[in-house]
């Protein structure tokens, strides 16, 4: 007997258990759903929250949709379910940035089928207005564009059309050739069936809307070629365009982005959209920097020609606004070397050698100094140019005809840190940060040695310095002390250390014989323009090529530096240096 009582009291038990659970299923289980369905959005898990609807295969395609297109950065918390199915969410919707948070309610009715409750689906769950076949869509949205400009208000920049021009591997590359190179020379058949060779679509190169538009139609026509229309950001002047600006695309790009509005849109399956949310896009303001087009034009066309690497980089000694940044095309290839190219700066350098002696009190610009063809200083046997011997000459006569004796000899008799410690003074081997711009100056190290002081006095040894740290140095000669340089107006420039302080009388000293280098020295090239002030550099490259050619200069409030590679000598230099000042007065 007792063993049959207790099937029946387990029986029981079970039925009053399934009775509860169906109490517990009628009055909670919208809750329940509705939470689920809210924790399997939250986690991203598209599947998950479809299985919990009534049609999960639709759910599922409208669910990853959003997410693709929105993100999956949802939080959906259930703000109301009652016993009859009635269920509201707070959506917050974070679409990428905390700018860009998205809060709506959503609603939902919870039903029972097949003996469970399901989300009965309805893509308004997930956007309000969001109807079955609609896609969603995230977009920025810009104001006008703007505008680089020059520091006479010209513009210098500008976001243009350009045209991608697309080969496929069966494109006709005789053909397509003969209608780009007369505008890109580069281009011919053979280059291009050289890049078809690994048989995969590409871009054969991108051009401006002028140049488009006479061979559009025709390049339309040939098989295996497609065009493409972009927006970019491009100098008025294709002639100026030059990695040197990049620093100042990556500031309109920043500042860009920074002003973007944003859309999210219902994409109905016809084509035509309903804007659902969204915040409009701030106005964009012109960007003014301290460049002249007219002072760049120039610069660039002084060394257009030449075919080796060529930079130059002018600077106004009373602001240290940077009016002219410019490079050849040899120099295009290998980045922007006026900025951060660190090169042996050669007899440039005999500025800060002479800087360093007369701060020292070793000398005036009246000290008679020997000046022999060579000289066996510490070891090393250090010529002149051609072995030129002067003999006895003033330290201003050695400075101008460029002697590597005199200089090499002063140096040895200076402290370790001297060079070093002028350098700075005139600016070299600061870290300064410009906006819309990166650049290095140069290094300068301390000379431990009597034999490394007398190779860092002639710019050789480990001595280096970038066309932008010798303008920079022309510059501070002209203002008799570093000026701060500049290239958007209105920013400010930062420098890591501080340049100290360039001692008083020491920069009428050196201007003087800068001056003598002109009138009497290794540039009289330049006699005919007036008031031009210089330095010529020839500076071992170190690797078995020609000698790199410098020349710094300053006429009124203009200072500057020109650079050629492998030039063999500081001539090429010079004559680019007149050329860009006679064209630029």
């Amino acid at each position: 007997m007792k063993s049959r009582r207790i099937p029946v009291l387990l029986a029981a038990c079970l039925l009053l258990v399934a009775l509860l659970s169906s109490c517990i299923k009628s009055e909670d289980q919208p809750q329940t759903v509705a939470q689920q369905f809210a924790d399997a959005l939250n986690s991203g898990d598209a599947q998950r929250a479809a299985d919990l609807t009534t049609d999960p295969a639709a759910s599922r395609t409208t669910i990853s949709q959003a997410f693709d297109a929105l993100t999956k950065q949802t939080h959906f918390a259930v703000a109301h379910a009652d016993p009859t199915g009635k269920v509201s969410f707070a959506v917050d919707w974070n679409l990428g940035t905390p700018q860009r948070n998205w809060r709506f309610t959503s609603t939902a009715q919870a039903v029972q089928s097949s003996g469970n409750w399901k989300i009965t689906w309805a893509p308004s769950i997930l956007v309000p207005q969001l109807g079955a076949g609609d896609k969603l869509r995230l977009i920025s949205t810009y104001a006008a564009p703007a505008r680089i400009l020059d520091n006479t208000g010209a513009q210098l920049m500008t976001e243009q059309v350009v045209t991608l021009v697309n080969l496929a591997p069966q494109a006709n590359a005789t053909a397509v050739a003969a209608l780009l190179n007369p505008v890109v020379p580069s281009i011919t058949a053979p280059s291009l069936t050289g890049q078809l060779a690994a048989g995969k679509t590409i871009t054969a190169v991108t051009l401006r809307e002028n140049d488009i538009a006479p061979i559009e139609a025709a390049l339309r026509a040939q098989p295996g070629v497609t065009l493409s229309k972009q927006r970019r950001l491009l100098t008025t002047d294709r002639d100026l365009a030059s990695p040197t600006l990049n620093g100042l695309a990556d500031l309109w790009q920043t500042q860009h982005q920074a002003s973007a509005g944003w859309s999210v849109q219902a994409v109905h399956s016809n084509g035509s959209t309903t804007p659902l949310t969204g915040q409009d896009p701030k106005p964009t303001p012109d960007i003014t920097t301290t460049l002249n087009i007219a002072s760049m034009k120039a610069a660039r066309a002084a060394i257009a020609k030449l075919p080796q690497q060529a930079a130059i980089v002018a600077i106004t000694p009373s602001t240290g606004a940077l009016v002219a940044i410019a490079q050849n095309d040899a120099a295009d290839a290998h980045g922007p070397i006026a900025l951060t190219g660190l090169y042996p700066p050669g007899s440039t350098f005999k500025i800060v050698t002479s800087t360093a002696a007369l701060e020292a009190g070793k000398v005036t610009p009246d000290t008679v100094l020997a000046c022999p063809g060579s000289a066996d200083i510490e070891g090393r046997t250090i010529p002149n140019d051609d072995n030129f011997d002067l003999g006895q000459v003033p330290l201003h006569t050695a400075f101008a005809k460029s002697c590597n004796t005199t200089m090499a000899r002063l140096a040895v008799d200076l402290p370790s840190d001297a060079l070093a410690k002028a350098a700075g003074q005139l600016g070299l081997g600061s870290d300064y940060t410009i906006p819309g711009a990166t650049t290095v100056t140069g290094n300068v190290p301390d000379a431990p040695t009597a034999a490394a002081r007398v190779e860092a006095s002639i710019g050789q040894g480990k001595v280096t310095a970038s066309p932008f740290g010798m303008a920079l140095v022309a510059a501070t000669i002209a203002h008799d002390s570093v000026p701060m340089p500049t290239l958007i107006q209105g920013q400010s420039t930062t420098a890591k250390p501080l340049p100290a302080a360039l001692p008083a009388g020491i920069a009428p000293e050196i201007r003087t014989m800068m001056r003598e280098t002109v009138t009497a020295g290794t540039a009289t090239q330049l006699r005919d323009i007036p008031d031009v002030l210089g330095k010529t550099g020839t500076a071992e490259s170190g690797a078995g090529n020609d000698a790199h050619g410098w020349f710094v200069g300053i006429r009124g409030d203009l200072a500057f530096a020109v650079f050629i590679a492998d030039a063999g000598s500081s001539t090429p230099a010079v004559l680019a240096a007149g050329d860009f000042l006679r064209a630029n007065p």
